[in-house]
């Protein structure tokens, strides 16, 4: 693949062309070895290869199975740049050579296929390239960087335990924290906006109490699944109704459990649902209207003991700091063209990136890199059918290697080299 004039003008890229065929290599590696969430020991030890093979110091087991890779280059900023290395319970079905056949344990003690597709292995690939191309020319720039493989994204864990595990404490302060995503989106864009760039998320379980009877006598019950069937539908009021229209916000009700048998009336019901909002303000009221509902629903049907609800997991809102955004943008678009950097709307997606810079006090900047085939994303937008691309958590997600293998190396080398000048 010819380089553009601008990648061909900057040295630290110079080597990106030859260093292209073992990316290759190392993502297909990668995506047939996915391993869930705070398990990733073969891909954090891949990781932390590549980055010693650089000359990087480097030190593992942060957080569980988290990487983190120190390179000293003289005075000037410090620059942290990260990647997610967990992979999801999906069975694949992309139909690729290199496809996942991997089944493992999950914490429930279930075997659950298991494959990247949220694209994390890209995400490594990505800053395994990186990371070795600002190695080999440190010449060219003067800082300190930190790349960070972090575990645990998909469960909203790694980088709280990361955090906890003393990364702050171990490691130098840095100016900025930058990251990114691959997205639907063209192969060869890249993406982003200042502000929220990615939703905060609850994921909540609600336990429902009623009272167990014969299904031909339900006058002695107080049935959970009336119960939960009204909750649900009621639970559907609350964007319609409690959310302005000019504010955002989701709920989704994924699972309704109850009872094992059709003439048998369970003594409990479990609802787990999503919440997705964008204002801080807007999630203290989503979520005090679930509690209001739940409550009100099990006192007017008589339950026996108050609904138990229970945080499964939560993200924090992803906001990407202006001043930051702005200095980065304007490099993306010297470097790349203003053609092939675009404004997004915030995501309805959900990240922990976020928790790095909130937590340490400085910039962050998060963004999306396209990884759809140019010519398929443009024939499904002229058919207005972009919402039949296969999306991040689909079994059939699949980045087109080329050219998004090039592009997300240089978005990253060039959001570096913003704050690390020669």
């Amino acid at each position: 693949m010819a380089r553009d004039a601008a990648t061909a003008a900057d040295p630290i890229l110079d080597g990106l062309d030859a260093m292209l065929p073992a990316l290759e290599v190392l993502y297909k590696d990668l995506h047939s070895h996915p391993e869930l969430s705070m398990q990733e020991s073969r891909t954090a030890a891949v990781a932390a290869e590549q980055l010693r093979a650089a000359g990087f110091d480097v030190a593992t087991g942060i957080g569980v199975t988290g990487v983190v890779g120190l390179l000293r280059n003289g005075d000037g900023p410090t620059v942290m740049l990260r990647a997610d290395m967990d992979a999801l319970p999906v069975e694949e079905s992309t139909g690729l050579p290199y496809a996942s056949k991997v089944t493992a344990t999950d914490r429930t003690g279930h075997d659950v296929p298991v494959s990247h597709m949220c694209g994390h292995d890209m995400h490594v690939t990505w800053l395994a390239g990186a990371a070795r191309l600002l190695a080999a020319a440190r010449p060219a720039w003067r800082g300190t960087l930190l790349a960070v493989f972090q575990p645990g994204e998909e469960t909203a864990e790694g980088a709280r335990a990361m955090i906890n595990d003393g990364l702050f404490a171990r490691y130098p302060k840095p100016d900025v924290v930058l990251g990114q995503h691959v997205m639907v989106g063209p192969a060869g864009t890249v993406a982003g906006r200042a502000g929220a760039i990615t939703s905060a998320a609850d994921s909540l379980q609600i336990r429902l109490f009623g009272r167990g009877a014969h299904g031909s006598m339900p006058q002695a019950s107080v049935d959970p699944v009336v119960m939960a069937a009204a909750t649900v539908m009621r639970l559907q009021g609350i964007v319609s109704r409690e959310v302005a229209a000019a504010e955002a916000a989701v709920v989704t009700v994924g699972a309704l459990q109850a009872g094992t048998k059709e003439n048998v009336i369970p003594d409990e019901a479990v609802i787990k649902l999503n919440v997705r909002t964008f204002d801080e303000g807007v999630r203290a009221r989503v979520l005090a209207a679930i509690e209001r509902i739940v409550n009100a629903e099990a006192q007017a049907s008589g339950a026996p003991r108050q609904p138990e609800i229970t945080a499964l997991d939560s993200y924090p809102l992803n906001v990407n700091n202006r001043d930051a955004s702005k200095r980065l943008v304007d490099a993306f678009r010297a470097h790349f063209g203003a053609d092939r950097v675009r404004e997004t709307g915030a995501a309805p997606a959900s990240e922990d990136f976020g928790s790095f810079g909130t937590d340490w006090r400085v910039p962050s900047v998060f963004w999306f890199v396209g990884g759809t085939d140019p010519g398929v994303y443009d024939a499904a937008k002229k058919a207005n059918r972009l919402n039949q691309l296969p999306v991040n958590h689909s079994p059939k997600f699949a980045p087109v290697l080329h050219p998004t293998l090039r592009m997300g190396v240089e978005t990253l080398v060039v959001a570096a080299r913003t704050w690390m000048p020669a």
